[in-house]
């Protein structure tokens, strides 16, 4: 057996081990995304309400918008479609959300911690966000089958 063919099969190994990994890695992140834009389809009030609990003004647009985003920038992620620009607008809009969210800075000392959590496990979705951002859905996406990575 040759040096190419040693190179040429392990290469094919590793890329098919990284566009599972990929796939994976867009099934996870979408998880987080995709059930809770439902939640909204039938929970609009409540994400209203919630959204006007912290005082951001338009709490209805923000409502929809949060919906749309959630559900369609996540379907998106999820099928592998425009990876990169869902991947990036998913990681701005998650920012946005902890930002008004999980605040922990500016919430009583009893609730700090949790909201510390939720903020900085936000921030490494972020992360994994910026790295599909970056690199795209991997060879089993949509983007790959429309020649786009």
């Amino acid at each position: 057996m040759s040096t190419s063919t040693i190179s040429t099969s392990s290469a094919g190994a590793a890329t098919s081990g990284q566009d599972a990994l990929a796939l994976a890695g867009r099934l996870l992140i979408a998880l987080l995304f995709v059930p809770a834009g439902f939640g909204k389809i039938g929970g609009f009030a409540g994400t209203v309400g919630y959204i006007a609990s912290v005082g951001l003004p338009m709490p209805q647009v923000g409502a929809a918008l949060a919906l749309v985003v959630e559900l369609g920038l996540g379907l998106a992620l999820l099928f592998g479609w425009r990876t990169r620009l869902a991947a990036l607008g998913l990681a701005l809009f998650t920012l946005a959300a902890s930002i008004f969210f999980h605040n922990y800075w500016a919430v009583p000392a009893d609730k700090a911690m949790m909201q510390q959590l939720l903020f900085f496990k936000n921030i490494g979705v972020i992360g994994g966000l910026l790295a599909f951002g970056a690199f795209g859905g991997g060879s089993w996406s949509l983007d790959a089958r429309a020649g786009r990575r």
